[in-house]
């Protein structure tokens, strides 16, 4: 049976929080990203430890609920070190593509959690990503109905 709000014996009630979901691709990472989980888990340690003392029970549970998907990736983050060559499209790889309408942009290809594609690294989860592993410059990708060319890999 699914319980959508908690009665608290001091007659508090608030909803309960759904667990973040945790991606089932293998949780690969930068070094950097390893970093970013790390602040992460220390960010949600403070957030717990101060939510517990105001008495704060919504916030009690939102740190701990983030210290348990921090925690949990932490545990299952394989750190993936930059590739060594720029022959082929790798993990950690930044690539430049040109779009079919002409414009050109550049991804690094990074962990899910340290991604976001508006500061220029993807997720290599992602569709566009998983099109690119293993090209080379000059080759051309079709990704849904659009087609990229890689320009370079760095």
């Amino acid at each position: 049976m699914s319980r959508a709000f908690v009665k608290e014996p001091d007659g508090e009630t608030f909803e309960a929080l759904p667990e973040r979901p945790v991606s089932d691709h293998p949780n690969f990472v930068t070094p950097e990203g390893l970093a970013q989980i790390e602040r992460e888990i220390a960010a949600a340690e403070t957030a717990q430890t101060e939510a517990v003392r105001a008495g704060d029970k919504a916030a009690i549970a939102a740190a701990q609920r983030d210290l348990r998907y921090w925690s949990a990736r932490r545990s299952t983050a394989q750190v993936v070190e930059p590739p060594g060559d720029t022959n082929q499209v790798r993990f950690g790889s930044t690539v430049t593509l040109r779009r079919d309408d002409g414009r050109t942009q550049q991804f690094r290809i990074v962990g899910e959690d340290e991604a976001d594609p508006a500061q220029g690294t993807l997720s290599h989860a992602a569709p566009l990503a998983r099109a690119l592993f293993n090209k080379s410059a000059g080759d051309v990708v079709t990704v849904g109905e659009a087609e990229v060319e890689i320009v370079t890999i760095g």
